[in-house]
């Protein structure tokens, strides 16, 4: 087997079993590309990919260092390595994962990019009252109501929405399935568009996909991407604003509000707690913004004598 066809059989793997989702397994594709080239290099026995030791992903880390990419593309890259290798051990053709041994670079854990309430109301009254104006805004009220990934929000079906109780079945990564709820404006805005929008848009009746294109087709990840930087820019609101940072608001709103991090953890679907507790940092700003702004800070009667 050569290194090309172990790297499609590590990404058959992760299709079928549906362990990642399909952006992860076309970026970890990618990097074990890339992973190849920088070994050509090294004149090693091939398969190459099998004839690896630690020195040899320590120095790829250092090469990517030496590229200027982040702490944080480097780890990623790692962390596909070590899944990588872990394939390998496990189909016995390997002995060790040698990617293991090698310590991920510090990473500083960057607080997420959120929108203040007066921040996604300007973005969602953005849309115009048109066919795809109403699609857009139904498709941001949907993001922000619930939390849901992009990935997540293109992989619905019409028949996956629940008006009666305002929630919908998702499917996330590694399949897992879990409910996520969605409040009246949201649902005032997909029944417009399911009413109004996408009979207009519909080409194939057979097709069931929720959102769809101008084709009739289903939205792809990265047309959302091109919605939301369209109303981002419209609002003039922050440039760096993504259908991410709508699950971020939706995280923080929620916690703002009073809603405890174990509730949030299932509603976003992270697997450990750990990830959801970048939030509680994001909290505490708003509280010491809160206690900055309304802290009485009159100065006393000795400091204004100058005692």
């Amino acid at each position: 087997m050569d290194d090309t066809m172990l790297i499609d059989s590590f990404v058959n793997y992760l299709r079928a079993t549906k362990t990642r989702s399909q952006n992860t397994t076309k970026a970890y594709a990618k990097d074990l590309l890339q992973f190849l080239e920088y070994l050509k290099q090294k004149k090693l026995s091939e398969p190459i990919l099998l004839n690896v030791n630690h020195l040899h992903i320590r120095g790829f880390l250092a090469h990517l260092r030496n590229r200027k990419l982040s702490k944080e593309t480097v780890a990623r890259k790692l962390s596909t390595l070590r899944s990588f290798y872990k394939y390998l051990r496990t189909e016995g053709l390997i002995e060790q994962n040698v990617a293991k041994a090698v310590h991920a670079p510090k990473t500083s854990k960057k607080l997420p990019l959120f929108l203040y309430p007066q921040e996604i109301e300007a973005l969602l009254s953005a849309p115009k009252n048109d066919i795809l104006g109403i699609r857009d805004k139904a498709i941001m009220e949907l993001l922000y109501a619930t939390g849901m990934r992009v990935g997540e929000l293109v992989s619905l079906k019409v028949n996956d929405i629940n008006f009666g109780a305002n929630y919908i079945i998702v499917f996330g990564k590694g399949s897992k399935e879990r409910i996520v709820f969605f409040g009246q404006k949201a649902a005032e805005s997909l029944e417009k568009y399911l009413k109004t929008s996408r009979p207009y848009l519909a080409k194939n009746l057979e097709c069931d996909s929720l959102f769809l294109n101008k084709n009739g087709t289903a939205l792809s990840d990265r047309s959302v991407r091109r919605i939301i930087e369209k109303y981002v820019k419209a609002a003039a609101l922050n440039s760096d604003i993504s259908p991410h940072t709508l699950r971020h608001t939706f995280a923080t709103h929620m916690l703002n509000n009073g809603a405890d991090l174990k509730t949030v953890q299932e509603l976003l679907g992270h697997s450990s707690l750990s990830t959801t507790q970048i939030y509680t940092h994001v909290t505490k700003d708003r509280l010491k913004e809160v206690y900055d702004k309304h802290f009485p800070t009159v100065e006393s009667e000795t400091q204004r004598k100058g005692l």
